[in-house]
């Protein structure tokens, strides 16, 4: 579609965002059928994501580039990764853990909670000047991730092999760079037998929050709308409306009338750590996810069960007919929800539109995987498999760049069109791994080594 053409009449492609909200588990209803997405020709298989072997590795060696000189990797064209997708496997949830109300970690489901649908018309504003803001002021690096990864091996004996481990925010950059006009982003990666570790650079995450925030005081919004730290806390108020701590028909029906009430906090946390694939690359990946559709199916019996998360989301509502430009302004900002929500293997996206003012005026419930075809049909603004393509075409060239110990910058300047690789450290891995988990892998490795020795010859 034409951005620029005159608006039309016709209802938004997404289908009715008024309707009265879906119900979760016993209540739930069979979603309407839809063509397959771009995603779903690409060999899907259930869940709605294809699947490749386990823990699959590259067959055939990739030429390495030499670590004392820089590597590019040009984003356009985008041409390059059009067509089919790469096969995708399907994520699995691997290990959990949770972070409490004073945001201590706890290796437990504590900080999972179910969707219940909230009330129309309640206030996104309502307790602002008692919200409970976590933000980290030290790097968390990968700790966490990595702690409940050794505890699981620990417990289970095996090591979990894997060609990179992440934060699922830092494949949600990298995967949403194609279409995304105003991406930019500085990471560091490290190589340790044999995984690529990748994370934020926290400093400069800082400093560019820091810097938003100065901005946004010299250059006010108009006294009539909200500022930004209230249209952010839209967001967290929305969960606060939305989930509860157990299912629906065992929780006071006080408590559930009374969300709009409650402080809002996201000190409290759960996170899913999942194995997925692209092409022939393995990862291990962690975040938040919101909540739960229904009950959690036991994995002990069905390894192979998707888990029903969903991901809530807030968006200023679009009217009964939108103009173009509102429509691919939605579009654009559906790529990293379903970004977001497709790696982790989050199966619903609920989507609350609001007024200027944060009133809440109504809901859209999406199958995840059903996304990208509901964009081609649109705007065509983005493309999932181009997307996914990328991605693993990029993940090659990480894998032919970082192949020595020491630590690498990932850099992509807004507009650039190139990420560039270039490594900053020669030794060490500049605290991107916690030293738990070196100690743990190394002593592992030093105990194969010694009974590899033993072995008879």
């Amino acid at each position: 579609m034409d951005p620029n053409r005159k608006s039309s009449t016709r209802a938004p492609p997404w289908g009715a965002q008024y309707a009265p909200a879906e119900e979760p588990a016993d209540k739930k209803r069979s979603p309407p059928d839809d063509p397959p997405d771009p995603v779903k020709r690409a060999r899907v298989e259930e869940g709605g994501m294809s699947h490749s072997q386990e823990g699959s590795q590259i067959s055939h060696p990739l030429p390495s580039i030499p670590p004392s000189r820089p590597s590019n990797f040009p984003i356009h064209p985008l041409t390059r990764f059009q067509g089919a997708s790469a096969s995708i496997k399907r994520p699995r949830e691997i290990a959990h853990f949770s972070y409490d109300d004073n945001h201590e970690y706890k290796e437990d489901e504590s900080g999972v909670n179910y969707y219940h649908p909230p009330q129309m018309g309640a206030d996104l504003r309502e307790g602002f000047d008692t919200f409970r803001h976590y933000e980290d002021t030290e790097n968390p690096h990968l700790d966490s991730l990595l702690r409940t990864l050794v505890s699981k091996e620990k417990r289970e004996g095996e090591r979990v092999q894997t060609d990179f481990v992440m934060w699922r925010g830092m494949m949600t950059k990298i995967m949403t760079t194609p279409f995304d006009m105003f991406a930019e982003f500085d990471l560091f990666a490290t190589l340790h037998q044999g995984t690529i570790y990748i994370e934020e650079d926290f400093n400069k995450k800082a400093a560019s929050r820091a810097s938003e925030s100065n901005s946004q005081s010299r250059h006010a919004r108009p006294s009539h709308l909200p500022s930004h730290e209230i249209m952010t806390y839209f967001g967290y108020k929305f969960e606060t409306l939305s989930l509860l701590p157990d299912l629906s028909s065992n929780v006071p029906r006080e408590t559930i009338e009374n969300r709009e009430k409650a402080v809002t906090s996201n000190y409290a946390q759960h996170c899913s750590i999942v194995r997925t694939g692209f092409g022939t690359h393995s990862l291990v990946l962690g975040g938040e996810v919101d909540g739960l559709w229904e009950p959690k199916p036991d994995l002990q019996k069905f390894p192979d069960a998707p888990i029903q998360w969903i991901e809530l989301k807030t968006s200023e509502e679009l009217g009964q007919y939108p103009s173009d430009r509102d429509i691919l302004k939605y579009e654009r900002k559906l790529l990293k929800f379903w970004a977001q929500s497709f790696l982790l293997g989050v199966s619903k996206i609920i989507v609350g539109f609001r007024t200027k003012h944060g009133i809440l005026r109504g809901l859209d419930v999406y199958e995840t995987t059903k996304i990208p075809g509901m964009v081609r049909r649109g705007t065509g603004c983005w493309d999932g498999n181009t997307c996914i393509n990328f991605a693993t075409a990029f993940l090659d060239h990480l894998k032919r760049s970082i192949t020595q110990e020491g630590v690498y910058k990932i850099t992509l300047r807004k507009k650039s069109g190139v990420i560039e690789i270039a490594k900053v450290q020669q030794e060490g891995n500049g605290g991107i791994l916690s030293e738990e988990f070196t100690t743990w892998r190394d002593d592992k490795a030093a105990d194969t080594a010694r009974d590899g020795e033993g072995a008879p010859k």
